[in-house]
């Protein structure tokens, strides 16, 4: 028996729109305490039929081969949504659309998803958007959780560069 999916496995082992946007929009930095994983999200926005729309996305992954796989199938997930459909997509269906995870491996999809909704309210608060009480409790739980990670990667002397 497989641990991975072999969708899991081609996304880890060829990523979708990994790297960086220079000139980025937005750009959010989320962790998972548990394992100390770390995902940075960039964003451009565009504009479709007067909607705000992800035009672009691009992340960067410091974490095992499923969070690498739940960060590079949720760029593909989010790529020409409104924002507002980008930030109802849940850990579920980040896992599904991988044929799914194995349950030790489901908070790969949360940090995948909180990256992703993290960009977005970066995104609206720079432009003095509304921004959702739903989005504003993702926020509040993103920054608790990457405070709580790198308190994690500085007790056992893990040290992420140039992330």
């Amino acid at each position: 028996m497989e641990f991975y999916t072999k969708k899991v496995m081609e996304h880890f082992r060829n990523p979708k729109n990994m790297g960086e946007i220079k000139d980025a929009d937005a750009q959010a930095l989320v962790g998972n305490p548990l394992c100390g994983d770390m995902m940075r999200v960039y964003i451009k926005v565009g504009e479709k039929k007067g909607k705000k729309i992800i035009k672009d996305i691009k992340f960067k992954t410091f974490g095992c081969v499923a969070a690498i796989a739940t960060s590079s199938v949720t760029t593909e997930i989010a790529k020409g949504k409104t924002l507002e459909e980008a930030a109802k997509i849940t850990n579920v269906k980040v896992a599904k659309k991988l044929g799914g995870l194995p349950p030790i491996k489901m908070h790969c999809s949360d940090l995948a998803a909180s990256g992703l909704h993290e960009a977005i309210y970066q995104y609206k608060k720079s432009k003095g958007m509304k921004i959702s009480s739903d989005l504003e409790r993702k926020h509040k739980l993103a920054q608790a959780t990457l405070k709580e990670t790198e308190k994690v990667q500085q007790k056992f002397g893990i040290k992420v560069k140039n992330f």
